[in-house]
């Protein structure tokens, strides 16, 4: 007895989603990710917002608008934050914001420097130019990695 054309078509749909979650990877689907733990250390505040902003593009890094991915954290009374990400095997840099006064953006005094907490990957400390993804860069190859950053008041 011939199948009807639905239930052809859901059979159809599902051998296709089986083909392809079997598909490895580097071949146009999905890389694999590894956990990273970042760890925040030195808060300002237990109440304001942190940001993490995660670049694994070089050109990108610490252009507005142009992380990779974005994490908004409440601190929940906490002064440390250990947060879990997953992430594609490579090169990343993390720069991390807190937002002290609600305002939604990183404040800055007149020559540029910011005046709300700041840090970066590899605790990378400016001294007279924002730094480069070489400066802040690391490496996820796999699972156990930790990013420890202590926040600049």
């Amino acid at each position: 007895m011939p199948m009807p054309a639905f239930p052809k078509a859901l059979v159809a749909a599902a051998c296709s989603l089986l083909c392809v979650a079997a598909t490895p990877a580097g071949s146009g689907q999905p890389t694999a990710t590894s956990p990273v733990m970042v760890v925040v250390s030195d808060l300002a505040s237990t109440t304001s917002v942190v940001k993490l902003y995660f670049y694994n593009i070089r050109e990108n890094f610490l252009k507005p608008g142009h992380y990779t991915m974005l994490k908004r954290v409440n601190p929940d009374g906490q002064s440390k934050l250990v947060l879990p990400v997953n992430l594609e095997p490579g090169e990343w840099a993390v720069a991390i914001t807190q937002d002290v006064n609600n305002n939604d953006k990183l404040d800055k005094n007149m020559v540029g420097i910011p005046t709300e907490p700041y840090g970066f990957s590899n605790n990378f400390r400016p001294r007279l130019a924002a730094p480069d993804f070489d400066d802040c860069k690391f490496t996820v190859e796999g699972p156990g990695k930790v990013v420890t950053i202590n926040l600049v008041k």
